[in-house]
């Protein structure tokens, strides 16, 4: 998966994100991390550690994993948590370098706002770990963790298209023709990732889109039209309900939308139900997500939303910690992925995980069995 090949699929439906450079660096990704240069960390060495925000469960439980592990390595955690708030994150990684933190790992609220930190941090030798979320515009980001979201996307529009029988969950073709009407939404347009989903969803949508497989009824489908600032559900709650409002008079009904995350699904459900839908005259269309939140597992399990992307956020910890371990010692931590994540000034080292679609027919298998969830966490 290339960046160059995401513009090409997405084609002139997809917004091209540009990503301006700025400046040069001297590192580069074959020199080992400063912070190891004189030697192992000392017992204890701080670790910054900053989080997106409390009001994703994900993201509790990533912040919760990397501190554990580490503590259980003997260094000291800082875990900070932004609420969203840009203003705050760009103060909790000042306030982690002001107290002499030996590397930072960062989930960015906007992987554009934190240059002036970042450079900072290179300034006093401390390595930059992004976490999930790809930070851009900056020479000091010496690792990169998280999902292939290319795949993710590919992922969430496949399980679009198995709800509505164009195709079944092993990959064959399904006995529907279609036409069927779909809508279209994204993640924040600060974050990096929703660019990812977007493109890898469009390059599998797109095609039947064209050929009138699929139909957009509202006629939204580039990235900054579809985008939910933040991510925020009731955003993307009054979207869905300006939609149907405009959109679906008639007797049309929307038989599919394409969401990016379990949280906005959730708010699209309110606004479907709150229009009619849920019932047996008038089901649910197919809802897609990801995450695996608790309540949209709950409402797959009803038979509301239809899918979610599982992305195992214990094995996102695990490699990262031991990127971070690895860095501190003096060595190169592992990775996979060495050409694509460019975050516009370079091309950041990655370690890319695999995500899982999960339907009402597995979520045992993935989420219970594997010990992700227990059964009484999703009654």
């Amino acid at each position: 998966m290339k960046i160059a090949r995401l513009a090409t699929v997405a084609g002139s439906i997809v917004l091209a994100t540009a990503l301006a450079a700025c400046g040069s660096s001297e590192k580069t990704v074959d020199q080992a991390p400063a912070a190891g240069a004189s030697g192992a960390p000392t017992a204890g060495s701080l670790i910054g550690v900053t989080m997106p925000t409390k009001s994703s469960e994900r993201w509790i439980a990533d912040g919760n994993n990397i501190k554990a592990a580490l503590e259980g390595m003997g260094y000291t955690v800082d875990l900070q948590y932004a609420e969203n708030d840009i203003p705050t994150q760009v103060n909790q990684i000042e306030n982690q370098i002001t107290r002499g933190a030996k590397l930072l790992v960062v989930a960015s609220i906007d992987g554009t706002a934190l240059t002036t930190q970042l450079q900072s941090a290179n300034d006093n030798n401390i390595p930059v770990i992004a976490y999930d979320r790809l930070i851009r515009n900056s020479p000091n980001v010496d690792y990169y963790a998280t999902f292939d979201n290319f795949k993710v996307g590919v992922e969430q529009a496949t399980s679009l298209l198995v709800g509505l029988g164009l195709k079944t969950e092993d990959g064959g073709q399904g006995t529907a023709t279609g036409p069927f009407n779909i809508e279209l939404f994204a993640g924040s347009p600060d974050d990096n990732n929703a660019t990812f989903f977007f493109n890898g969803a469009m390059s599998v949508l797109k095609p039947l889109i064209d050929n009138g497989t699929l139909v957009v009824k509202s006629g939204q489908t580039d990235f900054n039209t579809v985008a939910i600032l933040r991510w925020d559900p009731a955003t993307a709650q009054r979207r869905m309900e300006d939609i149907i409002t405009s959109s679906y008079g008639g007797g049309a009904t929307v038989q599919g939308v394409l969401s990016p995350y379990d949280g906005l699904s959730i708010g699209i459900l309110s606004a479907l139900k709150s229009n009619g839908y849920g019932t047996a005259a008038q089901p649910y269309p197919t809802v897609t997500g990801q995450d695996a939140e608790v309540a949209s597992v709950k409402s797959i399990i009803a038979g509301e939303q239809f899918a979610t992307i599982y992305k195992d956020t214990r094995q996102l910890a695990d490699v990262t910690v031991k990127m971070a371990d690895a860095v501190l010692k003096g060595a190169k931590p592992e990775v996979n992925n060495t050409t694509d994540y460019d975050n516009g000034v370079k091309v950041v080292p990655s370690f890319l995980l695999q995500p899982v679609v999960v339907y009402k027919d597995n979520y045992q298998k993935e989420l219970v069995d594997s010990g992700y969830y227990t059964a009484a966490q999703l009654q």
